[in-house]
């Protein structure tokens, strides 16, 4: 039986939409199909195997079939997946979280990380009665109306930088939604506080990735954090982290590295072990607004796969096993990791420039780091030399990372890994050097 990936694929567009149900997924001329993942590595069914730096969008913090998740969630599985009852793992896994984030007093748990961003979005407008939230230009926040505001405004519809356009991501973005956004730089306090003012009675929270990815991978400075949170104060708002991917940063997540904490959090990907998750956290009185025992129920939640076992339970092995040691651990590696990236970019004597945190870090084929998103914007010229990039690693060095040229480490990963990957970015950037250089002019 002919089971090759480009057969699938002409099957999968007779019954899936552009045959994928994730964009992310898909490669010309086709997507590979995975035969079996174990570890840090992906093999597929035409029999090529890769070392996976993407890790499911960051979402597998031990790679593939980690044996102690597989062992928790089969010995689950023999008693049920989901019931119309509360579980006593779910209880366990919130105490984890609860215990491990500041930032947290109180947990929900939900679906997938856009879930968890809707909610609490939702829940700041509970909370405070104000219609309008606050978001970082480009910062993506998942696939909720509000969320994915300007997620990718280009230099042909963000505006002036003074006072920056909301912009839809989906055609047919009703604009009451993009009137009920507001939209700011990244790390620019001066500008962001002027905006803010202006709309200071409605706007119910600030919404902030703490590192955003698509902003460019750089942290926000004690400095800018400390002015949103003083303002939120001030202003009778909420200031909101989504750390669906910034969690693996530190044990506590990004916010451990900040002197104020976020009033709600947004989790995400890591804390499923692998399956679908999400989860709201954050101060107690906040938290009030989803309690069924309040005389006044602000803002009733339910979910039918919210907290199911196998979920939670997958989660907590997750959480539990990636322990301060083993965060210490992989950022460490990921740290070398950039050394090593670093002195390839040296060698091959090409404009490149990297940036990151914790166990993520993010390539830019520019010579200095963007410092905000208009300087990290791709243009049409520059995801062509990386989509180049990216073919190139995939097919001749076997290696498989994020879009954005960007890599999120397992624990799986190892130090021979890490060599695999500088090593065969090092060939990539001679190979491409002409088309990298000429993005430079």
């Amino acid at each position: 039986m002919d089971r090759s990936s480009e057969k699938i694929y002409k099957e999968a567009c007779n019954v899936l939409t552009g045959g994928i149900s994730r964009n992310t997924v898909y490669r010309k001329p086709y997507p590979n199909y995975v035969n079996y993942a174990s570890g840090c590595r992906i093999n597929d069914i035409d029999g090529v195997e890769r070392i996976d730096f993407a890790n499911n969008m960051a979402a597998l913090i031990h790679g593939h079939a980690y044996p102690p998740i597989v062992d928790a969630v089969i010995e689950q599985l023999k008693i049920g997946t989901a019931y119309t009852m509360a579980s006593e793992t779910e209880v366990t896994f919130a105490r984890h979280l609860c215990e491990r984030i500041d930032g947290i007093e109180r947990i929900r748990f939900v679906n997938s990380g856009t879930e968890a961003v809707m909610t609490m979005i939702k829940a700041s407008r509970a909370y405070t009665g104000k219609p309008k939230i606050a978001k970082t230009e480009g910062a993506y926040h998942g696939t909720y109306d509000f969320a994915e505001v300007s997620q990718f405004p280009d230099p042909s519809t963000w505006g002036d930088i003074d006072k920056p356009n909301s912009v839809p991501l989906a055609y047919g973005t009703p604009k009451g939604v993009l009137d009920d956004v507001i939209i700011f730089p990244f790390n620019d306090i001066e500008r962001t506080i002027a905006i803010l003012d202006q709309h200071a009675d409605e706007i119910a929270c600030v919404l902030l990735d703490p590192v955003p990815h698509r902003v460019g991978l750089v942290p926000g400075s004690n400095e800018f954090i400390e002015a949103i949170y003083n303002w939120t104060r001030k202003n009778n708002g909420l200031m909101v982290f989504d750390e669906v991917v910034t969690l693996r940063v530190s044990y506590g997540g990004a916010q451990d590295k900040y002197p104020v904490k976020p009033d709600l959090t947004a989790l995400g990907k890591i804390i499923g072990g692998g399956f679908p998750v999400g989860a709201l956290g954050g101060r107690e009185d906040v938290m009030k607004v989803l309690d069924p025992r309040e005389p006044k129920l602000l803002f009733p939640h339910s979910g039918t796969f919210s907290a199911n076992p196998i979920t939670m339970t997958a989660g907590y092995v997750a959480m539990r096993d990636f322990d301060k040691e083993a965060v210490e651990k992989l950022n460490a590696l990921a740290n070398k990791a950039i050394s090593q990236v670093e002195e390839a970019v040296k060698i091959a004597d090409v404009p490149v420039s990297i940036t990151g945190a914790g166990s993520m870090f993010r390539i830019h084929l520019r010579p200095t780091p963007p410092k905000t998103y208009r300087e990290a914007h791709q243009t049409p010229e520059t995801k062509s030399v990386i989509n180049d990039l990216l073919d190139y690693l995939y097919y001749k060095e076997k290696m498989l990372l994020i879009n954005t040229l960007a890599c999120m480490f397992s624990t799986a990963i190892t130090q021979n890994e890490v060599d695999s990957l500088s090593e065969g970015l090092l060939r990539a950037f001679k190979e491409m050097k002409p088309k990298i250089e000429k993005l430079q002019k």
